[in-house]
């Protein structure tokens, strides 16, 4: 009975602030899924695309109020040698730049992320594509997860 009344008064002192939740109806998280996507045309756009509808909640059945433009640029870097002077790591690193748009015009919101990643470098030809496309695949999630944690907290600060 002490804990239910405890937690009453922590909600209506809460609900006194102007505390509002991130993921309630009244936060921003309604109007991240009428974000469109769009990113460059090829296999690393499309994942970054894709992570990003996933992230972002898309509902393709309802007219964007947003457009979200990204560019990406990938560099990879070899990371240990073995003693034939061969890589035994990749270094994987993806920078993207995002444009958040308003559908009705006004003014861009925009930013930069950089995420970083490492994968093995093996031997066989398909074992080495499959390591370098697992990590691009890394990046790509975490890249979106960061470019929606910045896009919520810009469409948060909007009036």
């Amino acid at each position: 009975m002490r804990r239910l009344a405890l937690a009453a008064v922590a909600i209506v002192g809460l609900a006194g602030c102007g505390f509002t939740p991130l993921y309630g109806d009244a936060g921003t998280g309604s109007s991240l899924s009428r974000i469109s996507v769009t990113t460059q045309d090829d296999r690393l756009g499309y994942r970054v695309r894709e992570q990003l509808e996933d992230a972002l909640g898309r509902n393709g059945a309802e007219t964007p109020l947003w457009r979200l433009q990204t560019t990406l640029d990938q560099s990879r870097r070899p990371l240990g040698r073995r003693i034939d002077d061969t890589a035994t790591r990749y270094e994987l690193t993806l920078r993207g730049a995002w444009v958040l748009t308003p559908a009705n015009g006004g003014p861009a919101v925009s930013g930069v992320e950089t995420v970083t990643t490492t994968y093995a470098a093996a031997d066989q030809p398909f074992a080495a594509i499959a390591a370098q496309q697992d990590g691009e695949e890394r990046a790509a999630a975490e890249l979106a997860r960061l470019i929606r944690l910045d896009v919520m907290r810009a469409l948060s600060n909007q009036p």
